[in-house]
């Protein structure tokens, strides 16, 4: 009898020891189940950056002066520095919206309510020149390009490309192009356009002033960078990212971001692309010999601006008024 007692109290034993183990099993299973195969594990943006900037107003796009960037708030353009907790220089630039750019020591943007191209010296923040050109998205999603003495505006949604002279502050040749192009990058001795009506990548030869090629994307492109040898475009419609290679103007990759929907910017540098979007993921890098994503960071908290600048990249999301700032 007490032989069976004890045999019992084993058995019971044993069960109460497997649950457990049971429980911390199926866990682990099930985490590992809710990340999708291959996929890097989710970084915290907070702590992997090197200074987290908190700047109050709608701090949104970004353009790289150095090692510094230009971001747009509100009313103002707002240099920030690493070392620097607030902003180094502000410049007025009323109504400013979409990605500026910085070029021919000035950095450049447009206004909104303004409809005109604000040139913007680079270290004083004073305004040196305004030059009507309209607007082609008056809720400011779309981009500049310099490159070849000029920069490169994109002023009428019928399909018009402004090329503004640098040295002379003045528009002098307006380009026809496809109606519904919003962003623009220069690279490679070109400027690009993205369509987000037909999904295509439009090649404008700047020594002609022409369309030369037209190239098949995904969905809805959008943003775009040129740099990593590539041309890298943020397709809003299924969240993908298409790399075209500029020699041959054709499609060589497409990779799956996972971050479909509007908003969200790209970037370039160091070998990597980085996406930032308000869907899916917040940000994450895709590794240019591998065509990969390489690493993920979060959480998500609404959309907003990355640049890469020297060896830092800069990071905003303007619902929450933070910059980032990441090696």
């Amino acid at each position: 009898m007490s032989i069976v007692s004890c045999d019992m109290d084993y058995q019971r034993s044993k069960v109460k020891w497997r649950l457990p183990v049971a429980i911390v099993t199926m866990t682990l299973i099930l985490s590992a189940c809710s990340q999708k195969s291959g996929e890097p594990a989710e970084l915290d943006i907070a702590a992997e950056s090197m200074r987290t900037i908190d700047l109050p107003g709608y701090p949104d796009f970004l353009a790289a002066d150095g090692e510094d960037v230009w971001v747009t708030n509100r009313d103002t353009l707002q240099k920030l520095s690493v070392d620097r907790k607030t902003p180094v220089v502000v410049a007025y630039a009323p109504g400013v919206c979409g990605a500026p750019v910085v070029a021919f020591g000035s950095v450049w943007a447009m206004s909104c309510t303004e409809k005109a191209l604000l040139r913007i010296d680079h270290l004083s923040g004073k305004l040196t020149a305004r030059i009507p050109c309209g607007i082609i998205d008056p809720a400011g999603e779309f981009s500049l390009a310099a490159g070849m003495e000029a920069v490169w505006v994109l002023s009428d949604s019928t399909g018009i490309m402004s090329r503004v002279d640098a040295n002379k502050n003045k528009i002098v040749s307006e380009i026809k192009v496809k109606a519904n192009s919003f962003c623009a990058a220069f690279g490679f001795d070109a400027v690009w356009i993205t369509n987000t009506k037909d999904g295509s990548v439009q090649r404008i030869d700047p020594a002609t002033n022409t369309v030369t090629a037209t190239i098949a994307v995904g969905p809805q492109p959008r943003f775009l960078v040129a740099g990593q040898h590539a041309l890298w475009v943020l397709n809003q419609g299924d969240g993908t990212v298409t790399r075209v290679d500029p020699q041959s103007n054709s499609v060589v990759a497409t990779i799956e971001c996972h971050v479909p929907g509007s908003g969200g910017d790209i970037s370039s540098g160091k070998g990597l692309v980085w996406v930032r979007a308000k869907n899916g993921r917040m940000l994450q890098t895709i590794n240019r010999e591998t065509n990969e994503v390489e690493r993920i960071y979060g959480p998500l908290n609404g959309s907003g601006g990355v640049r890469v600048a020297g060896a830092l990249v800069w990071v905003t999301a303007h619902d929450i008024n933070k910059v980032w700032v990441l090696r």
